[in-house]
């Protein structure tokens, strides 16, 4: 090896460097520490307000997603005036989890809008400007809730914090948005 005045290594350096970044990778790509943060169990207590469908289900037990449940979730959030359903993002059904951990397993989420056929997307878009074209509900990525007994402003606080995507505040709707996009927020 050779060694440079001020006693430093370039090449022990990039070695070192190299062999931690290969230990970073083998203990994220180990089964056994991914699981640490992988959730165990997770449930869903869901009420939508078109259709009057309510759920309780428990779509991930043992940290595996049960299909059955996450059926019955993308049924009762499902575009009601199409009757279409989509296979909604699991990263927003955790979201979700996490927000009714925090108020309360009790209370059941009120859903004003989950999934969005492109056609009903479009005929709101039409009807108000503050409908996204392009909106992350076509995607099974965004929802539109509020949680009886709980604070608009509180919901929202709580949804920021999270930092998982977009929060909406619709104060004279009542209601919040949340989408599993990036990070950014809106509303009055």
């Amino acid at each position: 090896m050779s060694y440079k005045p001020d006693g430093h290594c370039p090449t022990r350096r990039k070695l070192l460097k190299a062999i931690g970044g290969i230990s970073a990778l083998s203990a994220i790509s180990n089964p056994a520490i991914a699981n640490i943060h992988k959730p165990q169990e997770r449930s869903l207590s869901l009420l939508n307000l078109h259709t009057g469908e309510s759920i309780n289900s428990t779509f991930l037990a043992g940290g595996e997603y049960q299909y059955d449940s996450l059926a019955d979730l993308n049924h009762v959030l499902r575009d009601h005036r199409t009757d279409q359903a989509m296979n909604m993002d699991k990263q927003l059904l955790l979201l979700l989890n996490e927000l009714q951990q925090t108020f309360g397993e009790h209370n059941p989420i009120h859903v004003i809008s989950a999934y969005r056929s492109p056609k009903t997307n479009a005929m709101l878009s039409q009807k108000n400007s503050k409908v996204a074209k392009k909106s992350y509900h076509m995607k099974g990525q965004a929802i539109d809730i509020r949680i009886p007994g709980v604070e608009l402003k509180d919901l929202h606080k709580a949804s920021l914090d999270l930092k998982a995507g977009g929060v909406g505040l619709y104060t004279r709707s009542n209601f919040i948005h949340l989408d599993v996009g990036r990070v950014r927020r809106w509303g009055s």
